[in-house]
């Protein structure tokens, strides 16, 4: 197929892409470049996938231009939209709301509009975990009611579910939404907490642990992320006969529209994930105990059953294994001394 991926230098965009393009897909990508994070990581990232399969067209387009998405879409005729490109962050959020507006709603709207210009088979995009905002109850349901988010960026991807829906019940739009819960892996986000806490443990700085390290997280690697997206690409969702309007089912629709939750549904303490990341690291951890932060969600662990349903996959790796892969590539990239342990020299040892 034909495949616009947006967000194509971000973490999963990347995996994403080379995943494709080893499947044998046309890929286009789209990414900004914007300076959230180093954009340099970004760069690294595609000249990684490159290197592996060859060139491929990236666009260096931003979400809120609306002419400049549309030029792409009437150049390269996507059949399947993968839109990953958003501002991410909760706590950056509460610092600067507008460029979650900008990207998360008005980027968003763009590709919409552009999907109902250039009439596409299938968009994919990314949702979050973070929509259950204050739910108590898990495993998190896509069934369940997600109406009270705790950040403007729970709310933003709780949006974009709403926008596709309607763009698919009055366009006939097939829109499947994901929601990711806590992805990991080599090449991740560097404001996400397995390299702030690596570096921090690696560096012998003070970890912070909010909440007083009582939060549980439902980690996922990015291998079973992106094997998920790949399955979903040829099962564009159908309308559900007899669905119940007296009754309706949240993660269904009448329109051909559809939600999943992407979980490796064992959620683990953070005090244990820091423990793996000492065990991996060989060094051990100083900590600061700290309050709940605003805007962060206690706990996360997702029902992914319907996926499974779907596809006949859920995600596979367990924590140790996915950290163990996630420290060899962290401690390549960022050539961080380590500690000089047995198991610090072994992992010196694989990554030579």
């Amino acid at each position: 197929m034909n495949i616009l991926v947006t967000g194509a230098a971000g973490f999963i965009g990347a995996h994403c892409v080379l995943r494709l393009l080893r499947d044998g897909h046309s890929v286009c990508g789209l990414d900004n470049f914007n300076g959230y994070y180093d954009p340099q990581l970004k760069h690294d990232r595609v000249a990684w996938v490159k290197d592996q399969v060859g060139e491929f067209p990236l666009a260096r387009v931003d979400l809120t231009d609306a002419p400049a998405i549309d030029a792409l879409f009437q150049l390269h005729r996507p059949d399947v939209v993968i839109h990953l490109a958003a501002q991410a962050g909760v706590r950056y959020s509460l610092e600067n709301p507008r460029a979650y507006v900008d990207s998360n709603l008005t980027g968003f709207l763009n590709i919409l509009e552009s999907c109902r210009r250039h009439p596409v088979k299938h968009l994919i995009y990314a949702s979050s975990s973070s929509v259950y905002g204050a739910n108590q109850r898990t495993p998190y349901s896509v069934q369940d009611n997600v109406d009270h988010p705790l950040s403007l960026y729970a709310a933003s991807k709780k949006a974009n579910e709403l926008m596709a829906h309607s763009y698919s019940h009055l366009f006939g739009i097939p829109c499947t939404g994901l929601r990711f819960f806590t992805v990991y892996g080599p090449w991740g986000r560097p404001d996400m907490s397995p390299i702030q806490f690596a570096r921090a443990i690696a560096e012998g700085r003070v970890l912070q642990l909010f909440n007083h390290g009582e939060h549980q997280r439902d980690f996922t690697y990015i291998d079973d992320i992106i094997e998920s997206i790949a399955r979903l690409i040829e099962r564009p969702p159908q309308a559900t006969p007899h669905w119940d309007r007296e009754q309706p089912d949240p993660a269904t629709s009448p329109a051909p529209w559809r939600i999943y939750n992407i979980g490796g549904q064992h959620p683990v303490a953070l005090r244990t994930y820091v423990a793996l990341l000492e065990k991996h690291l060989g060094q051990t951890a100083r900590i600061e105990l700290l309050p709940l932060q605003p805007g962060d969600v206690l706990n996360t662990c997702a029902d992914a059953s319907d996926l499974a349903r779907a596809t006949g996959f859920q995600p596979r790796v367990e924590l140790d294994d996915g950290l163990g892969r996630f420290i060899d590539w962290f401690l390549d990239y960022y050539a961080l001394p380590i500690a000089h342990t047995p198991l610090a020299a072994e992992l010196k040892r694989r990554s030579l």
